[in-house]
C-alpha cells in the first residue's frame, strides 16, 4: 500500500505510519518508510521519528483547551475576518474569509483565523507546556519562543509524539506513552492529563463530522489533516474507538512538493490503513457528564459568540478575576457521613454582570448581583472553576476538593 501510494504521488516522495492502541499504547504498527531499500525516497530514513512541521494538525489541542477554559462551546459563534498582530496576519489556505462561523464549523473548514484567536485566548506558552506535559513535546525554531505562528504549525515534532497526543483524545483526556517491545509494562506508566475529559470529547465530536476523503464513509473516524508551509508536509490523524493511526508523506530532505496537502495527500491513506484492519470502525466513547447539549442561542449569553477579549469597554472597569478560590487551593468538604457536601464559596471582582458560572463546563445558575456564588462540588477531586461576564471576558481556576 504505502510503495504504490508514494510512487502515485511522484518520485522522492515517502510515506509513514503509526498506529497506536488507544487503551494500552501499544505500537500496533509502525512503516518508518514507504520501501527501506529505495535510496531515491530515502527509505533508510525512519520518518515516524523524524522531527516536521504539522501544519494545521495541531488545531485540534487549541480548540480543546479553548473548550476546557470554558471561552467557547462547539455551536459558538466565532468571526473567521481579517485579524492582524502586529506584523502577524493569518491567513486561510484558500486566502479567502468564511465570516461568522459555529467553532464546529471552523475546526472541521480547518479555518486559521478562529483557531489563531482561540490559541491567543488560552495562550500560547500554556499550549505548548499542556502539551509536553502530556508527552508529546513542540520542538521550537533555535531562538523562538511560544506564539500565535505555532497554531499554523510554526513548531517540529515528531509523528510518533503526534499520534500518541491524538490517542489522548480518544481516551478522553489522557495519555500513555508508546508500547513498542512486549516486555514493556504498559502499567509502569501513569497516564498524562491532555485535557479535561467533556473538552477532549467536544473535540473528538466535532472531527468526526469533517468530511471525508472522496469515497470514504462519513462520521465513522474522527481525523484531521495538515499541510505544512511550502508544501513540504501532508498529515492525516485519527481516531476511533479502538485506535489511533497517523500518517505522514513528504519528502525526507525536506524539499517542496507544489500541491502536497493534507486532505488530498494523506488522508486517502489514513482511511485506506482503518480499512485494511479488517473491523468496522468502533465508536466513540459516549459523553461523559457534563457535556452540554444545546444550540448557540440556547447557550449562556458569554458562550453563544466568542469574542477576542471581550469588548471595549471604560477603561477603567476592573478587568474580571476570581478573588477566592485561588488557582491550585486545596478545599475541604464540610459534611456529615452520607449527606450531600456543603455549598463552597467562589468570590468573584470586575467584570460587566450578568455574570455566567461553570463548574467543569457546566454552567450553573448564579443570582444577579451577587459577586460570592456558590456550588456544590460531586465529591473530592479537581475542579475548574470558570467566570464569564457579558462581553465574553473570562477568568479560570482549578481547585482540588478533598
Amino acid at each position: 500500500m504505502r510503495a504504490n501510494r508514494a510512487r502515485t504521488l511522484g518520485p522522492e516522495i515517502s510515506v509513514a505510519i503509526v498506529a497506536v492502541d488507544n487503551a494500552t499504547g501499544e505500537v500496533l504498527a509502525r512503516v518508518a518508510s514507504s520501501d527501506y531499500f529505495d535510496n531515491s525516497r530515502a527509505g533508510q530514513v525512519d520518518m515516524t521519528q523524524a522531527l516536521r512541521s504539522p501544519g494545521s494538525a495541531l488545531k485540534p489541542f487549541i480548540y480543546g483547551l479553548a473548550f476546557e477554559d470554558g471561552v467557547v462551546h462547539p455551536e459558538t459563534l466565532v468571526d473567521d475576518r481579517p485579524v492582524r498582530y502586529g506584523a502577524y496576519a493569518p491567513e486561510n489556505f484558500d486566502l479567502t474569509f468564511q465570516g461568522t462561523v459555529t467553532v464546529r464549523k471552523a475546526l472541521q473548514l480547518s479555518l486559521n483565523v478562529p483557531a489563531v484567536l482561540l490559541l491567543d485566548a488560552v495562550h500560547a506558552s500554556r499550549f505548548t507546556a499542556r502539551l509536553a506535559q502530556a508527552g508529546g513535546a513542540l520542538v521550537l525554531p533555535k531562538g523562538e519562543v511560544p506564539g500565535l505562528a505555532m497554531g499554523l504549525g510554526g513548531v517540529g515534532i515528531t509523528l510518533t509524539d503526534l499520534t500518541m497526543l491524538y490517542t489522548g483524545l480518544a481516551r478522553l483526556g489522557t495519555t500513555v506513552p508508546p508500547v513498542e517491545r512486549r516486555e514493556d509494562n504498559p502499567q509502569a506508566a501513569a497516564p498524562q492529563r491532555l485535557l479535561d475529559p467533556v473538552a477532549a470529547w467536544y473535540v473528538g465530536n466535532v472531527l468526526i463530522g469533517t468530511p471525508p476523503p472522496e469515497n470514504a464513509a462519513a462520521g465513522r473516524i474522527a481525523f484531521k489533516t495538515g499541510t505544512s508551509y511550502g508544501y513540504r508536509d501532508a498529515w492525516s490523524v485519527g481516531f476511533d474507538g479502538k485506535i489511533t493511526i497517523g500518517v505522514w508523506v513528504g519528502r525526507p530532505d525536506g524539499a517542496p512538493v507544489p500541491g502536497l496537502i493534507g486532505r488530498a495527500a494523506a488522508a486517502p491513506i489514513l482511511f485506506d490503513a482503518f480499512a485494511r484492519t479488517g473491523r468496522l470502525p468502533a465508536p466513540l466513547p459516549h459523553a461523559p457528564k457534563g457535556a452540554v447539549f444545546a444550540s448557540g442561542a440556547k447557550l449562556p449569553p458569554p458562550l453563544q459568540r466568542f469574542r477576542p477579549g471581550g469588548l471595549p469597554g471604560d477603561a477603567a472597569e476592573a478587568p474580571l478575576r476570581i478573588m477566592f478560590p485561588p488557582n491550585g487551593a486545596r478545599l475541604e468538604m464540610a459534611n456529615a457521613a452520607g449527606a450531600r457536601p456543603d455549598p463552597l464559596a467562589l468570590k468573584v471582582s470586575g467584570g460587566v454582570a450578568p455574570l455566567t458560572v461553570l463548574v467543569n463546563g457546566v454552567p450553573i445558575v448564579a443570582q444577579a448581583g451577587k459577586r460570592i456564588l456558590f456550588f456544590e462540588p460531586d465529591g473530592p477531586g479537581f475542579v475548574r472553576l470558570t467566570v464569564m461576564d457579558a462581553r465574553g471576558a473570562t477568568d479560570s481556576v482549578v481547585v482540588r476538593i478533598q
